[in-house]
Parts: structure tokens; sequence; C-alpha cells
């Protein structure tokens, strides 16, 4: 139920600084007035009539996104940069004076393993192999500009076998992937771990190495000795509950011979593995919560086939594996030191691992938060944000000790331009609040509202909207999105939550969810909500609610089962828990189950099957091309609604799926939740000029 981000049908639009690592629970402070520009007093006007520069064409112009990133034979950085002006387009791009795109224009890099994706392409040397998202058939093309993509895998007809999270094998000139196979069964395919020769014009069969179990992930070889580990895991678990580290010996002929189940395999002993990797001596290192419940590092002694520790923290040092392709530590050239990035508390830390010494130098940039790393020999490149940051790639030059850094520089922005609407930017504080559970906190990002031209009337406190983010297995984390902004600059405050069964918090947090799916996440909203409310922050009657995916459903349930809030946005919403049990995709089939619990618990939890209990304004927006939540769900809730007598409105767009990647569709779907919002709940008129749909039951 993982999510991204507006062709059309009768009801679309082509016909109608960094938070404190510390917790507090102390009430959200006021937003000060600021000057506006030239040291003119701000204008007392509305909260939400707001005029802002940072518009939805801006928000949905924005909204570059990093599909991975590695480093080409030559050092220079390679990335998958996604394209809302092309439609969503997935470009594989190099570093240079300036960037240069690597695919032709009619290519895009994207596969659709398990749905999400993830780890589309890989690099060694100066040849690059990626997934190329129509025909889902892998490609081999040198790094150089003006170089021609040639397939490696046959064409079977159809989009149909794809491709994920794949290296390069140098004992066998082969490429080693995850393959994920929908020739027989779109809803039960068969994943396998496979080759593809290099060698050679002929195309082949890719040929299976690994099989027999559910599911695969980041087959990762050893440079030295012919060895490859990989993970895997199998229903009804998902990856962060339970799963498996295999190390394979391979045959001269490059078969797979003896196996050795490295972690995982103790019944006695639960753990969810994640990106093994192989160290420039051949030492195995890999991500685990065993015995602490925390992602922690640790390292395979291969001849006792032992497990111990590199470095433990309560901190979590890697991510759910929704997408493939995490790199959340990297090895330093041919040293034994390690880059690394973890989070704590809401905040991402970065540092450098002796691993001979087994200590850490925690390094200071200016990112708050981080992602996937790569790394040279003192120099590496760092996916980051920060509350003014917005997401970039930076590369870190180290000194000689590998213990400080000496130099940083962005080389890619998803918002180059961004710096102009700096004094418009709210910082979100870090809050800790009480949960419906007596002596349990959870945690939330408050934002409120800024406008360096604007204050509120003296009367008067803000509208809420609070986000529910997807998931639910996920993180909602303090980096800049415009998004977020487009609606304190007008006069919003926002709260973003990290509900019980997000992760960032180590496995008894995720596991609050478990079997309480629209329970727990509903509660944390609703408790959030009300503690800003008490602390007087905002306005109790204009709070409202806004989520994707599972966010949606959190929503849906928050308006169905509550009463706290006055009105809701659903994007691709789950309103219906049987019918997306039976409409889920391999992946996630089981996913549901966990979460929810029996038969009784699926109708109870369903939103569809108590809308006598809605009793406030709902506006949905649904791709009609997902196939994780389709279109039936919201088009269900939608009718019950109108039947009912409430105001409702449904928003469907032709060629988006699970999240909406077309610039002028992420700029609808904003613009028509805010005045949705402002016309039903809001008392006040908004600043743009946005053309309302119309809404059944009100216009």
């Amino acid at each position: 139920m993982e999510t991204l981000l507006p062709a059309c049908s009768a009801s679309s639009p082509a016909s109608a600084s960094a938070a404190p690592p510390g917790m507090s629970s102390s009430s959200p402070a006021s937003p000060a007035p600021a000057d506006a520009a030239g040291g003119e007093k701000p204008t007392a006007a509305p909260y939400g009539s707001w005029r802002s520069p940072i518009t939805a064409d801006v928000v949905s112009g924005a909204d570059k996104r990093l599909g991975g990133i590695a480093l080409a034979g030559d050092g220079r950085l390679l990335w998958i940069e996604g394209r809302p002006e092309e439609k969503g387009r997935m470009v594989i791009v190099k570093e240079d004076d300036k960037p240069v795109d690597i695919i032709p224009p009619e290519f895009a890099a994207r596969t659709l393993v398990q749905e999400y994706g993830g780890g589309a392409f890989a690099v060694q040397d100066n040849t690059v192999v990626f997934s190329n998202y129509k025909d889902q058939r892998l490609y081999k093309q040198p790094t150089e500009i003006g170089s021609l993509p040639v397939p490696l895998t046959p064409d079977f007809g159809a989009p149909d076998v794809s491709y994920a999270g794949g290296v390069f094998d140098p004992h066998f000139s082969r490429y080693v992937t995850v393959m994920e196979d929908r020739r027989t069964s779109n809803l039960n395919p068969a994943t396998t771990i496979a080759c593809i020769n290099l060698s050679g014009g002929d195309i082949h069969e890719p040929k299976v190495l690994v099989s027999g179990n559910d599911f695969y992930a980041s087959p990762r070889i050893d440079q030295n000795k012919k060895r490859m580990a990989w993970i895997e895991w199998g229903h009804p678990n998902m990856p962060w509950d339970k799963s498996e580290l295999w190390v394979g010996y391979f045959s001269e002929s490059g078969e797979l011979t003896k196996r050795v189940c490295v972690a995982g395999g103790n019944p006695m002993l639960v753990e969810s593995l994640a990106e093994p990797k192989w160290s420039p001596k051949g030492e195995l290192f890999f991500i685990t919560d065993r015995e602490s419940g925390f992602w922690n590092i640790y390292k395979w002694v291969e001849h006792s086939n032992e497990v111990v520790p590199a470095y433990t923290l309560d901190a979590e040092f890697t991510r759910p594996l929704w997408l493939f392709g995490n790199s959340s530590y990297a090895f330093l050239g041919k040293s034994n030191h390690i880059i690394l990035t973890y989070r704590q508390l809401g905040r991402s830390y970065l540092g450098v691992l002796n691993c001979d010494s087994g200590s850490v130098s925690l390094l200071d940039t200016p990112f708050s938060d981080l992602s996937n790393v790569v790394a040279g020999n003192d120099y590496f490149y760092i996916e980051g944000a920060s509350a003014s940051v917005p997401m970039s790639i930076a590369k870190v030059t180290l000194d000689k000790n590998k213990t400080k850094a000496i130099s940083f520089s962005i080389v890619w922005s998803s918002s180059p331009d961004v710096v102009q609407y700096r004094p418009f930017f709210s910082t979100p504080e870090f809050i800790e609040f009480p949960t419906s559970s007596p002596g349990q906190k959870a945690y939330a990002y408050f934002y409120p509202p800024l406008n360096p031209m604007f204050q509120g009337l003296p009367d008067e406190k803000p509208p809420l909207l609070v986000k529910t983010h997807g998931g639910p297995t996920a993180e909602t984390r303090e980096i800049l999105d415009l998004s977020v902004q487009y609606w304190t600059s007008r006069g919003w405050a926002f709260l973003d939550v990290n509900y019980g069964g997000s992760t960032g918090y180590g496995r008894e947090y995720r596991e609050r969810l478990l079997g309480k799916s629209g329970i727990v996440d509903v509660d944390d909203c609703c408790s959030c909500a009300r503690f800003l409310v008490e602390s007087g922050s905002v306005d109790e009657q204009r709070l409202c609610i806004t989520g994707r995916s599972a966010g949606g459903y959190t929503t849906l349930a928050s308006l169905a089962f509550r009463d706290t809030f006055k009105a809701g946005a659903s994007l691709y919403g789950i309103g219906d828990l049987s019918l997306m049990r039976a409409d889920s995709q391999k992946y996630d089939s089981h996913y549901i189950d966990n979460l929810v619990g029996d038969e009784r618990a699926y109708y109870e939890r369903s939103p569809i099957n108590f809308v006598n209990k809605f009793t406030c304004p709902v506006i949905l927006f649904q791709g009609l091309d997902d196939k994780v939540v389709p279109p039936n769900q919201a088009r269900k809730i939608y009718q019950a609604l109108k039947k009912r007598g409430l105001p409702v409105a449904l928003v469907e767009y032709e060629g988006e799926q699970h999240g909406f990647r077309k610039a002028e569709n992420i700029k609808f779907t904003l613009e028509q939740q805010m005045v949705f919002f402002a016309r039903l709940v809001g008392k006040f008129e908004v600043a743009d000029d946005i053309t309302p749909i119309k809404i059944k039951n009100f216009d």
C-alpha cells in the first residue's frame, strides 16, 4: 500500500532550520508575525486566504523525484530523475559540467517488479544496464553521450517480465537480477534471481539461479570470490516482519552449488534482514533488527558461520523494503571504513564507521534527512534534504583520516529555484504527543502557518490539515516539501503524523499496527489533532485530513469512525479492506491480513460498510491504471456518499497508476483540495484563481 504522486473522465480536469533531535511534548509555538518585504507590517487577513508565490504550478514543476544513484567507472555520478513535465518519465542522468541525459527520449528507466519498483539500473565501469518502462526489457549501453541502448532480454510480446535490483557479475560476464515473471499469472507471478549473459550479441531467455521462495531481493556478488548473498522471504511475512539472508557459492560453470543460511533461519529468533554488501576484503556486512529491535549493521564470520555486530545503536540504519535499491551505507574505496546513515527520533545522522576500531565519527552537513549513499575512495554522494533544503544529491569529500567532511557541494536538486521562496518556508516542530494508550507516546511534525506578507486575524486560529502517510509501514520525514509549504504559506497549519506502525522508531513501534490497522493509526491522528487544539494552536472547527494509499485509508477511517475532522481528501485510498485483499498483487497480498486480522475486523474497519457514520464532506482522487488500489474503491465510496446526501466529489485520471506523476494532475489535485476545504469548512476565500469542480449534494 505504499505510494508515490493529477487523462480523464467526466469528473477529471479535462471535463470539469532543522528540528532538534530531542523530543518535546510542549505546546507548539504560535507563528510570530514576520515583517513583509521591505520592512512593511504584515497585513492582517483570514487564515487560508493569504496570497503566496508558492503556487500549484511551482509545486508540480518542482516535484522531480529520484530513482537511485550509482557511480560510473570514471568516478562520476549517475542518477535516475523523474520529470513531471515529461509525464513522469524516469531519465538516467550523468554528472558533468552540465548534467546530461544518458538514455534517449523514447526510453524511461523504471521497473514494475512488485508494482512499486526501484533498483531499475546498475553501472559497472562505463556500462549501464537498465529496465525500460514501456516493454520492461533490460537494455545495455555505454555511459557516453549519444550511445544507443541494446536489448539484453527477449521481447515477450508484452511487458510481462520485469527486473529489479540487479548487479554485474565480474566472474561470469553476466548481469544478476531479481526477475518477476507474470506470463503465467499476473496475481501470483514467479519471483526468482536470474542471470543474463552480457557477452556476445545474442539474446537468450534469462537463466534462473535461485527459486522456490515467494520473494527475493538484493543479490550481491563478492568481487574477490565466486560467492553471492541475497535476501529472501515468504508469505505471510513482509520483508520487515521476517526474512532470511543466504550466501551461495558458484561452481566453475556459474551454477550455485552450495548454499548457507547466514541469518533469519533460527525459528527462535525473529529478524528482518536488509542490504547485504561485500566489503573490499570480501567480508559480508548486512543490516538486521535481531535482539534490540532496531535495524543495525552486522557482519558474517564465514569460517564459524557466526553473526557479530559491527555497530549497534537504538536507531534505524535502513528503511522498509518497499522499493528495491536501498543503499543506506557504502564502503569507502578499498579501506576498512563505511559511510553510514541512520534515523533516530525523527532525524537522520551521517557518520564514518572504522571497522577495525568499531568507532563512528559523525559528519556535519546541511542535511537533517538522509537516504541513499554511494562512495569512492575519499568522497561519497548522498541523497538528502532538510526543512529548508529540498531533496538533493551532494558530493562530500573527506579528510585523509576519513573522519571529517572538508567539502560539500550540491550536484542535483529536485527544485533548484526554491531559494527564492525561503522567506515563506514554515519550519516544522518535531512533537511528541500522548496517544489513547496510557503512558504511550507518538510523533509528528507540526508546521505553523507562515507568510511574511500576512498574519492571522487577532480573534482567529488557523485551520489544520492533517496528513496521514502511506505504507502504512513507512515514515514521514523532515524535508522541504513545497506541497506542504503551499498550505502553510496560505495560512494553514499542517500536521504530518508518524502514527504507531511507522518506521524510524524500531520494531516495537512498527508492530503497534499489527492487527490494529484502522484503530491505532486513526487514534494517533485524532489524538495529535486534539493535542494541537488543546494547546491553542489550531481551530477545532476547521480540522481537515488528507492521505494517499494506506494514508487514504486512515483518512477515510478517521472520517467514518471518529468525529474529529470536518472534511477529508483521499488520494487513491482504500475504502473496502475485503476488496483490497481480493485485488492485492502478490507482494502485499498477505500484508493487509497482518494489519487487520479476521473477517469480522475486515468488515468492521472498512469505511465503505459504514457510510451512515460519515458526517462531513469528502473529495476523492484516483488513477485509472492503479493496480495496487483499483479505481472501484474510490467509485464505491463516491456512490455511497452521494446516495447518502453528503457533499462529495471524485476526480479520476487516465494514465496514472498508484501515485500521480504528471505535472498537470499534481497541480489539479492540490488546487482542488484547497478550494474544496475552503468552500466547505474554511470560512475564507482562496487568493488563487481556481475553478472548482462540481461537488455533488452541494452545488
